[in-house]
């Protein structure tokens, strides 16, 4: 009886098991179908897009380079080799370079001025793309912001932190504290390079390594591997978003994200509720956030004499 019960157990298990497997390949077989239906309803230039040359390529470097006017050795095995690698990586990494291109004009303008006016060279909008993907990004260690500050970095240079606030959200303001962390950097050590490293891994990090290695390249340093390959991605990012046909990314006129336009008030009382502040100004609550992802709740308290700007969506 035992037996008979087993055969039978066994059989339904197995008769489970086809309906099973039969149910997925029709769903999996939908699913395709839905997709070829969807690639043939694109346009011509789509379809060419996904017909590409499928080929790999090798990449030249250029003859010589530069990081905020310091000369990079070009003429280094390791650092041609170094070079190569970020280059590669990135140019092969199709869909979040050309994303990240994309983003370059709608804040580059904004950071642009930002750190002309506070004598931050131009090449450390590159820091900014490789730390966030000009995105208000939080890391695993919960750093925040175009620049990755850490809540404990950002109050030490004057970013308002708390449950309502985060400035280390506003592009605008982090990016001015970014420029006194790295000016700071460049006063210590007499190197944009080297201001550069000690953003990924401290002023402590690079003092310590200048004097237990005795050297003052980054260049020459051997550093923990995150920052020995920093200034590397960073440098590729100026090298591809300065030319990115040469690399394959070609983007239409239309493509390119634009700058936001907005106009601005300024808020002296508090705000009880954001939902309806939005509504009350011809915008929602998510549009609110977008235009100032510094404001982390429902509410905004103001104590007396204090005053917060707003950006609304024109």
């Amino acid at each position: 009886m035992r037996t008979r019960n087993l055969l039978l157990a066994c059989g339904f298990a197995i008769i489970l098991i086809g309906v099973t497997a039969a149910i997925t390949l029709s769903i999996a077989q939908s699913t395709l179908e839905e997709d070829n239906r969807y690639y043939e309803s694109l346009n011509p230039d789509m379809l060419a897009f996904n017909h590409l040359d499928q080929n790999i390529h090798d990449i030249s470097l250029p003859d010589s380079l530069c990081f905020c006017g310091e000369a990079v050795p070009m003429d280094r095995f390791y650092v041609r080799e170094s070079l190569e690698r970020e280059l590669l990586v990135n140019t092969y990494r199709h869909a979040s370079t050309i994303l990240l291109l994309k983003r370059t004009t709608r804040w580059f303008p904004v950071l642009e001025p930002i750190m002309r006016k506070n004598g931050l060279p131009d090449d450390f909008k590159y820091l900014a793309m490789i730390e966030s993907d000009l995105t208000n990004a939080v890391s695993p260690s919960k750093a925040v912001g175009f620049w990755q500050f850490l809540e404990g970095t950002g109050k030490e240079y004057n970013l308002e932190i708390n449950k309502e606030v985060d400035m280390r959200y506003n592009q605008e303001l982090e990016t001015v504290a970014a420029c006194k962390y790295l000016k700071e950097s460049y006063r210590k050590f007499g190197s944009w390079t080297l201001s550069a490293a000690a953003f990924n891994c401290g002023n402590g990090r690079i003092s310590k390594t200048i004097e237990e290695q005795r050297v003052n390249s980054y260049f020459d340093m051997l550093l923990p591997n995150e920052t020995e390959r920093y200034v590397y991605r960073i440098l590729v990012l100026k090298i591809i978003t300065e030319d990115p046909g040469r690399y394959g990314f070609h983007i239409s006129d239309e493509g390119w994200y634009q700058p936001l336009e907005y106009k601005t008030i300024t808020v002296t009382e508090s705000i009880p509720d954001l939902v309806d502040f939005a509504i009350n100004n011809g915008t929602n609550f998510k549009m609110l956030k977008y235009y100032n992802p510094w404001l982390r709740g429902k509410t905004l308290t103001i104590s007396e004499g204090n005053s917060y700007v707003i950006k609304l969506p024109k």
